[in-house]
């Protein structure tokens, strides 16, 4: 493929970030005229659709992969406006995406990003999605980095294990009693259960576990978007739920909560990705997530 024009594919980025032609043409100062031709020509030169002309405007998967060059290619150019004592022209602080699991965030990562060294100062922009899906965030672009629980790199990203998640199947004292004796998988089966979103399936997995791969939580199911509703929606006895230990932890002991099958934990193996690149900012932010890493989850 012959070489792609960087006017072009910052034109493509401006367009994607802002939403319509009109809105990139006032960010890149120029008419949307020459920002409909510059697409033009370069989905000529791609041999590819690469918008899809909705409202707002999205990349198509081909899109998404020059949309990731185009982050890739402005991280670069800051790093090295930083290294020449030129990053009071790159508009301030360097901005570092991640995408990290509402988990991982109520628990261990904002430690991780106080360990970060600010020399140059650093902004973090954290993406919250469920850690099964922080991956299709590099791929498309969004994000520089984020925690995953795929061992598998995202095309262009390395890849390094972080550590494993324990969780535990709790519910507030007394729960188990509201409802008819029997054994857990049909305890758990039938009694109201919470739940993150609706890709949450996570509780579900554990009835299949104890079923021997059958079953599944109660259709009963309450929806609690947020780490910290969903562990007070647990110990408020709204229903059961796998939760983090490290916030299980000091509600067992406080007696707020109580084990359904304390000697079943599931772990839950977390990654880092990352672009590969050569950018200190990058570099910072991964050592500090490593090192917290290896203190707060299970090897």
């Amino acid at each position: 493929m012959a070489e792609l024009p960087l006017d072009q594919v910052r034109t493509l980025l401006a367009v994607v970030d802002e939403g319509t032609f009109d809105a990139a043409a006032a960010v890149l100062h120029v008419t949307p005229s020459a920002v409909s031709q510059r697409m033009k020509a370069l989905e000529q030169r791609t041999g590819r659709v690469l918008l899809l002309r909705t409202k707002p405007v999205r990349p198509t998967e081909s899109g998404a992969v020059l949309v990731r060059l185009a982050r890739q290619l402005a991280r670069l150019e800051r790093d090295a406006q930083a290294e020449l004592g030129l990053s009071g022209a790159a508009g301030g602080p360097t901005r570092v995406s991640v995408a990290v699991n509402a988990d991982s965030l109520a628990t261990w990562f904002p430690a991780a990003l106080t360990r970060v060294p600010q020399q140059p100062p650093l902004c973090f922009e954290l993406r919250r999605e469920d850690e099964d899906h922080t991956a299709a965030l590099l791929r498309e672009g969004t994000v520089m980095a984020a925690v995953t629980s795929s061992p598998d790199p995202v095309p262009g990203c390395s890849v390094r294990a972080l550590g494993r998640m324990r969780y535990f199947p709790v519910a507030a004292p007394g729960f188990a009693d509201r409802f008819p004796a029997g054994s857990l998988p049909e305890l758990l089966a039938g009694a109201p259960v919470v739940a993150f979103d609706r890709r949450d399936d996570f509780q579900d997995g554990f009835v299949r576990q104890l079923g021997g791969g059958h079953g599944a939580a109660s259709a009963a199911r309450h929806l609690v978007p947020t780490s910290e509703g969903f562990v007070e929606a647990v110990a408020a006895g709204l229903g059961w739920g796998m939760v983090p230990e490290q916030q299980a932890g000091p509600l067992l002991r406080s007696g707020r909560l109580v084990g359904l099958a304390p000697d079943l934990p599931v772990d839950v193996p977390l990654h880092w990705q990352q672009w590969r690149l050569d950018s200190p900012a990058l570099s910072a932010v991964a050592e500090a997530v490593a090192g917290v890493a290896a203190e707060a989850l299970r090897r």
